[in-house]
């Protein structure tokens, strides 16, 4: 397998999560209902029933969980280093060994309470062998709970890791950090690197595809590599380390001459040296970027002399390349992919494989006859037309000689059309009429006219408008207007204002009654109008009707009589609480719709017991409740 795709492993879940989901799989997809009138046989069958289901479904998960994780030692060396670096290769190789050992002891704790299940002798014993089993399982895989956790972070890694393939076309980018490796991948690829002024920007590996002679090619930018030993490499660079020492690829070691990297050049040459040995049997290009800043002609002669070696090896190969003008780098590609190609082919031509192809290949070279040459006769007619040929000129050359000037003339290709009427001008037609019909000829002429009348108009002053001076009264009157509009802006500010701030008024049916209505007060306003109130104690408005209790039974009073203090009563009481404030009929039903909206969905869907409840009741989940089959319906077992 040459890819792998590790976004398909499924999620591990949790331990409590795991053994929720097989206890309650175990609960949906297993009887649930044991009768009175069973026999023991048949209690029994039951209960084994739910543990081997039980069993079997946490062996299946823990089947695909160890299926799924990639084996270290069937992977490509390159993944396996990889995930090494990245996971550790002995505590992934622990925690799916735990894993598998829980599995073997769930199978065995199965076993075991099937046994002793064979011998249950009542409906009691069953059950508790069957919960002492189910527990057993539980408490077996709560204990893989730091595993699980542990190969679930790894899942997420790996899934967030790039598709390298490691037998393709390749070419892998390596160097100090920031001396322009990730600008020069999105320069040639795709590939959206982050490009920073500061090292150790790129943390991990990008991949990026880019195309050359009809083939795709994988290009890999691995993070800075400093120059120190292999034990005091950091996670980032290991990775680096990884890609050069396992994967077959075009290697291009980037240098920076103009030093802005913070590493001068006798820092990056020992580098070179130090991981020269991962270079070995791959093809190498020594990249010098940045060469708008500084090119190799510019060094000073101390400085040259620290690349002297690498310039006169005639197996490396020192290319001058700047990501920021462009100068060089499709050249650096071109060369790198050029020297993987004939590489490849080199040693595909040492297997043994490319000797049993060449073993059924023979080409034929015939002999000489009387040892004379005999060379090409070509006819001297055909000689002449040769030299009387004249070359046709291209549209490109063309181009290229007028410039600016030239104007694609598609017409002279109309073969069909004869050649005088070629470039006749292609009337245009609307609504199956030709418009040039409708154009006056002479139309330009009398525009010409019109213009000419019109700056003679100018000139003479026709559309000159007077100035005319206001009066006083004028004056006075366009004064007054402006304070007008001045103070009608103030009022229009401060409407807005109080609009904004008003609070919101109460009605007068919602504040305390205050009885302004006396008998003393209605004597006082009377006299201060003249009346004589003298003889008026015993009139009929100073008379008060006494509440009194009835002993007796309490006789019936007229119809009319009640009638009418209701009617009195019904004035006089207040309005509904859902009808005070508003006025408009349809708001008000409008309002009560939206109000016994919100309080249903409380109480449907929160689980609350009314519109003023803070406590949400306990809710089971549905998978417990939802599946199970009434008595009698065993049809679909």
């Amino acid at each position: 397998m040459s890819l792998y795709n590790f976004k398909k492993i499924a999620v591990v879940p949790t331990a409590k999560d795991f053994v929720d989901i097989i206890l309650s799989k175990t609960q949906r997809k297993t009887p649930t209902v044991v009768h009175k009138q069973y026999k023991i046989t048949r209690i029994r069958a039951f209960y084994m029933r739910k543990v081997k289901f039980a069993q079997q479904s946490f062996h299946d998960r823990l089947t695909q969980i160890l299926t799924e994780f990639p084996k270290l030692d069937d992977v490509h060396p390159f993944y396996s280093d990889l995930m090494n670096v990245l996971y550790d290769k002995d505590h992934f190789k622990l925690a799916l060994g735990q894993l598998n050992t829980a599995r073997h002891l769930i199978d065995n704790v199965a076993k075991d309470y099937v046994r002793l299940l064979k011998y249950g002798d009542s409906l009691y014993r069953c059950k508790q062998l069957k919960r002492a089993a189910l527990g057993r399982m539980a408490t077996i895989m709560k204990r893989q709970g730091s595993n699980l956790t542990y190969l679930e972070q790894v899942r997420q890694h790996l899934a967030r890791l790039p598709s390298i393939d490691p037998y393709t076309r390749t070419i892998i980018i390596c160097g100090f950090p920031n001396v322009g490796k990730s600008s020069f991948i999105n320069k040639i690829t795709r590939a959206d690197v982050e490009v920073q002024p500061y090292a150790f920007t790129t943390k991990s590996l990008y991949v990026g595809h880019t195309d050359y002679k009809y083939l795709r090619w994988q290009v890999i930018d691995t993070p800075g590599i400093l120059d120190h030993s292999l034990e005091e490499r950091n996670v980032i660079e290991m990775q680096a380390v990884t890609a050069l020492a396992h994967l077959r690829a075009c290697v291009l070691y980037f240098m920076d001459l103009s030093e802005q990297c913070g590493h001068n050049l006798e820092e990056q040459v020992r580098l070179f040296e130090s991981i020269k040995p991962l270079f070995t049997n791959k093809p190498l290009i020594i990249v010098a970027n940045k060469s708008d800043i500084v090119n190799l002609e510019e060094l000073p002669a101390e400085r040259r002399q620290v690349l002297k070696d690498i310039e006169e090896d005639p197996e490396l190969n020192l290319k001058e390349m700047s990501t920021v003008t462009d100068k060089g780098v499709m050249e650096v590609k071109i060369e790198a992919c050029e020297k993987l190609l004939s590489f490849r082919v080199d040693q595909k031509m040492r297997s043994k494989k490319v000797d049993g192809v060449l073993n059924r290949l023979h080409v034929a070279m015939p002999k000489p006859r009387d040892n004379k040459e005999r060379p090409a006769c070509i006819p001297e007619s055909v000689q002449l037309k040769k030299q009387q040929k004249v070359k046709r000129k291209l549209a490109r050359e063309v181009e290229i000689e007028e410039g600016d000037d030239y104007v694609v003339d598609l017409a002279k290709e109309y073969v069909d059309i004869p050649e005088e009427e070629r470039h006749d001008i292609i009337p245009e037609i609307w609504e199956g009429h030709n418009v040039a019909d409708y154009i006056d000829p002479e139309i330009f002429e009398k525009l010409a006219e019109l213009e000419q009348e019109e700056e003679v108009r100018e000139q003479t002053g026709m559309y000159v408008v007077p100035k005319m001076e206001l009066d006083d009264t004028m004056a006075e009157i366009k004064k007054l207007a402006l304070q007008i509009r001045h103070k009608k802006a103030i009022m229009k500010d401060e409407a807005r204002i109080n609009k904004q701030s008003r609070k919101p008024v109460v009605p007068r049916t919602v504040g305390p009654k205050v009885r302004d209505r006396s008998i003393s007060k209605l004597r006082k306003t009377m006299e201060g109008l003249g009346l004589d109130m003298s003889g008026s104690s015993d009139a009929n408005f100073t008379k008060t009707k006494q509440r009194t209790r009835s002993v007796g039974p309490v006789a019936k009073k007229p119809r009319m009589e009640v009638t009418t203090i209701e009617s009195r009563s019904k004035g006089l009481t207040k309005p509904p609480r859902n009808e005070q404030g508003v006025k408009d009929v349809a708001m008000r039903k409008k309002l009560a719709k939206i109000a016994h909206r919100a309080i249903s969905k409380k109480v449907a869907k929160m689980g609350l017991k009314g519109e003023a409840d803070r406590f949400i009741g306990t809710k089971m989940p549905k998978h417990l409740f939802a599946g199970k089959r009434g008595v009698g319906k065993t049809d679909r077992r």
